[in-house]
C-alpha cells in the first residue's frame, strides 16, 4: 500500500508540474484554476509522500518521488509544451529510471 501511495505522490508531482506549465499561457480566471490545481496537487503529493515514508526508508522514498516527477515533467514538456526530445534528454531520463529501479532492488 505504501508503494502505491508513493507512486500516486509522484503522479501528483507530475500533475502540479503540468498545472505550473499551463499557468504560463493562461490568463484571468483560467489561470486562477491552474494555480488552484497546482496547489492542490502539490499538497496531495507531499501528503502522500509523507505517508509512504512512515514505513519505507526515506532514502528510497525521496529519490523515487523525485524520479517519477522528473521523468513525468520531461514527458509532459515533450508531449504538451513542445519541448525538444533530443537524444541526450532521453538518454539521461533513461539512466534516471534505471537508477530508481536499482534503488528498489538494493
Amino acid at each position: 500500500m505504501n508503494w502505491i501511495m508513493l507512486i500516486l505522490a509522484g503522479v501528483m508531482e507530475v500533475g502540479f508540474t503540468f498545472c505550473l506549465g499551463k499557468t504560463k499561457t493562461s490568463t484571468g480566471m483560467e489561470q486562477y484554476w491552474w494555480w488552484t490545481g497546482f496547489l492542490a496537487a502539490m499538497l496531495l503529493s507531499l501528503y502522500l509522500m509523507a505517508r509512504a515514508s512512515r514505513t519505507l526508508p526515506l532514502g528510497t522514498v525521496y529519490p523515487v518521488w523525485t524520479g517519477i516527477g522528473a521523468v513525468g515533467a520531461v514527458a509532459i514538456g515533450i508531449i504538451f509544451f513542445n519541448e525538444p526530445a533530443t537524444f541526450w534528454r532521453i538518454f539521461f531520463v533513461t539512466t534516471l529510471i534505471l537508477s530508481i529501479i536499482g534503488l528498489k532492488m538494493v
